[in-house]
């Protein structure tokens, strides 16, 4: 039984290789809206690889939202603002390291202020006497914690409000936030280098404990609120920052383009027809 369930470890698959370098190809822009990839065939020859590893590859793109399949047609590149999925979210965000562009950014702070409050609204309701001893601990090491380790302060934020997704009882909102979680710590890394706010991030926690502990759903959804409003205020500025950032290195690129650089984009493609 248990050699059955501890089946040998692989590399990864030929078909997951696959998954990747298109996944790429599509979020990077080298594949175009609308355009008709090669078919399996001419895929399967050109990579080298067989024609049901590059037909199950294209069944998850498809199923990430990235292509269509047409019978007797082929693949098409999706919009993947129209087609995409949660688990599209997690890609875009691995794709990037985490480090998203600003429009995508200030959705995913939109998108938290709409969600953690009815967490927090869910938790003074069904939160379990476990859960409230989870949190009073986590309350103990950030009350210990040393304000000039960023990673800590970081990591102890997300695990409180993973805790508070988890104690809403709701299957659904742990794996919402936890589908973000690098593009989030990465953000509160850059919030919690004010060692000004963590304090009063970790007094809003303490009343929301006290809050959640009572039972106290209004109180609740009104202190989560203030600590989201709190800290988006930061990272809106911060956004707006990066996205002028942004706008200069483009300008920069779009007149001097390195030669080193057109090459190496030049072979993201050299082994892919069609391009």
């Amino acid at each position: 039984m248990l050699e059955q369930l501890l089946e040998p470890i692989k590399t990864d698959s030929l078909k997951d290789i696959f998954v990747i370098r298109f996944e790429e190809l599509i979020l990077s822009g080298k594949f175009k809206i609308g355009q008709k990839l090669p078919s399996e065939r001419e895929l399967a020859l050109q990579l080298g690889v067989s024609r049901p590893v590059v037909h199950e590859g294209l069944v998850e793109l498809a199923s990430r939202g990235l292509v269509s399949l047409k019978p007797r047609f082929g693949a098409i590149v999706n919009d993947y603002r129209k087609e995409g999925s949660i688990t599209l979210l997690s890609s875009l965000i691995q794709y990037q390291k985490g480090k998203l562009e600003p429009e995508l950014m200030g959705s995913l702070l939109q998108m938290r202020v709409l969600m953690e409050p009815e967490f927090a609204r869910f938790a003074a309701q069904n939160r379990t006497e476990e859960q409230v001893r989870e949190f009073h601990e986590i309350l103990k090491k950030e009350e210990s914690a040393n304000y000039k380790n960023i990673q800590n302060i970081t990591d102890l934020d997300f695990e409180f409000h993973l805790l508070i997704a988890l104690a809403s009882g709701n299957a659904v909102f742990p794996l919402l936030l936890n589908s973000f979680r690098q593009v989030y710590t990465n953000l509160s890394g850059q919030f919690f280098k004010d060692s000004r706010v963590i304090s009063t991030v970790h007094k809003y926690h303490r009343d929301l404990v006290l809050a959640l502990e009572s039972k106290d759903t209004k109180k609740a959804v009104s202190i989560m609120k203030t600590l989201l409003n709190h800290g988006e205020k930061y990272l809106r500025k911060m956004i707006v920052t990066l996205a002028k950032s942004e706008r200069k290195r483009s300008s920069k690129r779009k007149w001097n383009y390195p030669r080193s650089e057109a090459k190496r984009d030049s072979e993201h493609l050299k082994d892919i027809p069609g391009t």
